[in-house]
């Protein structure tokens, strides 16, 4: 019997993992994401778990020995962190207690796949996590442990023969996609800016899986500037039929926010508005391929304030079966803690005055915009590996 109630995953101490005071990635962001959740009552209408940080034996599911030795290191003596693994670089320094925080981040995913798996709850978020740059042997792009890809290797490890893992950070899932590239029980989809504008300069549309797992791996790069019609058009262009195609018995969503126009790393211009929309897309798309068993994960966004909590809050919301519209006001108490906190005013609304609709691609393809043709290219490089038409 599956319970009815949605799993949030949710431990104070996630916010321990901290780069320090100027790095982008601000462990506030943690906190007035679930203040702003409780705000607005959401922590009543979920189930709010801990669970233990993981073990040795869970992150060699995709970490190496020498790695996770490296973390440890570095975690108990942060001024002998060794580079040659990815720590101790100005994108991932090390600090006291890496080892620990990134940890019990990757314990909430691996935790929440669990707990779909075996029919405690059909949906969990934990946005505390989608750290997907980190590699099986180093780390990347402010991530330690990959928690995206250890909950899909624990699924597999479960039983799960299909996992379908849909990326919509503006920076390419590398790490989601480098730990399954011959896998061909996992399909990830990743939409970004372009690896020619954006780290980690890769995911290219011509980045399809290896000879042993054809069109495993998807890949939507797009121009900068683009904005929620487009963005939405390309995600709606992509997805939904390769998840038909594929039909996964679990899908995973990575949330990153950092797609915003207001985000100071990336050149996307989209509003919280698309933001949610993509949101929606995703819990409606978990029930129709995946029998409604969603795992939603956080990631990047660096706008803390005015982006990253009413994102994430939204997230929150559409997996309670709750939705907050973008219109609504944000709670005054929220505000008032905000600028207590980080001494910045805090928006108003829920959303932006953005988009919500898109040209669907069913209406026409215009080979003029740069779009469509990153669209028609992604299409035309896995769709045949998986019957589709391009």
């Amino acid at each position: 019997m599956t319970s009815g109630r949605t799993w949030l995953m949710w431990d104070e101490a996630v916010t321990g993992y901290d780069f320090g005071p100027t790095h982008p990635m601000d462990p506030i962001r943690l906190a007035l994401t679930m203040r702003l959740v409780e705000a607005f009552g959401l922590d009543r209408e979920v189930d709010v778990h801990s669970v233990q940080a993981v073990g040795e034996s869970t992150l060699r599911l995709v970490h190496r020995p020498d790695y996770v030795d490296a973390v440890r290191r570095a975690s108990a003596d942060p001024a002998g962190a060794d580079e040659e693994y990815g720590i101790g670089t100005t994108d991932t320094p090390a600090f006291a207690g890496m080892h620990e925080a990134s940890a019990l981040i990757a314990g909430q995913s691996v935790g929440a796949a669990d707990a779909i798996w075996s029919g405690a709850t059909q949906h969990a978020v934990n946005f505390a996590g989608g750290l997907h740059h980190a590699m099986p042997g180093a780390a990347a792009g402010f991530c330690v442990y990959n928690d995206a890809a250890l909950a899909i290797a624990r699924l597999l490890e479960s039983g799960a023969e299909r996992v379908a893992y849909v990326d919509v950070d503006v920076h390419h899932g590398d790490g989601v996609q480098a730990a399954f590239w011959d896998d061909p029980r996992v399909l990830t989809i990743s939409l970004h800016e372009h690896p020619r504008a954006l780290f980690p300069g890769t995911g290219w549309a011509e980045e399809s899986g290896s000879a042993e797992a054809p069109g495993a791996a998807v890949n939507i790069p797009l121009p900068p500037g683009t904005a929620d019609a487009g963005w939405l058009r390309a995600l709606h262009a992509v997805v939904p039929e390769l998840l038909e195609a594929f039909s996964p018995q679990v899908l995973v969503t990575q949330h990153g926010a950092d797609t915003h126009a207001e985000d100071p790393l990336a050149h996307l211009a989209l509003s919280v508005d698309a933001q949610r929309a993509a949101m929606q897309a995703c819990h409606r798309w978990a029930h129709e391929y995946a029998d409604g068993r969603w795992l939603a994960l956080g990631g990047g966004g660096y706008a803390v304030v005015d982006v990253v909590p009413r994102s994430w809050t939204h997230l929150v919301a559409i997996a309670a079966h709750a939705p907050i519209e973008v219109g609504r006001a944000v709670p005054e108490e929220w505000r008032r803690k905000v600028y207590a906190l980080t001494r910045q005013h805090a928006p108003r609304l829920m959303g932006d005055a953005g988009r919500s609709d898109f040209p669907d691609w069913e209406d026409g393809y215009d080979p003029a915009d740069d779009v469509d043709r990153a669209i028609m290219a992604t299409r035309r490089a896995v769709f045949p590996s998986h019957g589709l038409l391009a």
